[in-house]
């Protein structure tokens, strides 16, 4: 199916359409040319109300953009007259207004840092579980799980029978594998497998198992919002919200805003009650970080606060979240 087909596909499900769009793609191909192919995109989003960020680099394309669908489609029917592109599939999912302050295509050494060029998921690659086999997985009780997010996104939902590395970036990931495979002899005939929020660190980490010899290495194909959005929720073992990296902060379910907020100071999420907390100042600190920055940070972030919202109230577009 090609890509501007799999978009409309979403949106004929949908009634009344939504406010705006929010789609989540990545592909691991070799790009040769990825300046000329970042000259294409900023072409194809000049004129579109979009926002978000592409990433590129010679390992492939890692984005998640938003805006209003009549938008977003025109920038499907562009992308997939391209022949290395026309086949991803998207995760998409829905909100009132653009979770983005700005557009940003970029070029990087890796689409997903895992800090070694050696890893190629183009040549070493785990086996895909779709949503509906990850249920059945996951229940195995020969199987290893392992969530491959970092520790906070973990901390607000994750799948039942699960193991957190406890990741405080996916950097980390080598150096947890080394102490608890390889110094503690894991068997590499081992049952393992991995997901993550939209399929792209999972689809590494598998890559990286099986260039160290481990042989029979799963990852939920999509990631968890496809899972969230192909599994009915009365049918789900996902439990809590899944984290996002935009100003949502988290979704549940239904792929709606969740009810966590972020600590603008250290990125935590932050539930109702942690906002209740005595530590908590938005934009400045949280219970998290308040003994860990300095005064001067401090009035930085309360500073940069102060900016965001003003970005956000006037829709300008100078400020934006992390790439």
């Amino acid at each position: 199916m090609l890509l501007n087909e799999h978009f409309l596909n979403f949106l004929a499900g949908l009634n009344p359409k939504p406010n705006v769009v929010v789609s989540t793609f990545y592909k691991f191909i070799q790009l040769d040319k990825i300046i000329e192919i970042k000259n294409l995109f900023n072409d194809f989003l000049k004129d579109l109300e979009i926002k978000g960020t592409v990433l590129l680099a010679e390992e492939g394309i890692n984005s998640t953009i938003a805006g209003e669908y009549k938008d977003m489609l025109e920038f499907f029917n562009k992308l997939s007259e391209i022949k290395k592109f026309k086949d991803i599939e998207p995760k998409y999912s829905v909100c009132s207004i653009n979770p983005f302050l700005r557009m940003k295509v970029r070029l990087k050494n890796e689409i997903v840092t895992i800090g070694d060029k050696q890893v190629n998921p183009n040549q070493f690659l785990g086996e895909y579980l779709e949503p509906n086999e990850w249920n059945y997985f996951i229940n195995d009780k020969n199987a290893m799980i392992i969530d491959t997010r970092n520790e906070y996104e973990v901390s607000i939902g994750s799948f039942k029978n699960s193991l957190d590395p406890k990741l405080k970036s996916f950097r980390d990931f080598p150096k947890w594998v080394e102490k608890n495979f390889l110094k503690k002899n894991v068997p590499k005939e081992t049952k393992i497998g991995m997901f993550c929020t939209g399929g792209i660190r999972c689809e590494k980490s598998t890559s990286y198992l099986k260039q160290l010899g481990f042989n029979n290495v799963y990852h939920l194909k999509g990631g968890i919002l496809k899972y969230i959005e192909e599994i009915p929720e009365n049918k789900s073992l996902w439990n809590g919200e899944c984290f996002v990296f935009d100003y949502r902060v988290s979704v549940d379910h239904q792929l709606k805003k969740g009810n966590f907020d972020m600590c603008f100071a250290c990125r935590m999420p932050l539930s109702l009650k942690d906002k209740k907390n005595k530590y908590f100042k938005e934009g400045k600190s949280c219970h998290h970080c308040h003994d860990k920055t300095s005064p001067n940070q401090k009035r930085r972030f309360e500073e940069r606060q102060k900016q965001i919202l003003l970005s956000k109230k006037r829709n300008l577009s100078h400020i934006g979240p992390k790439g």
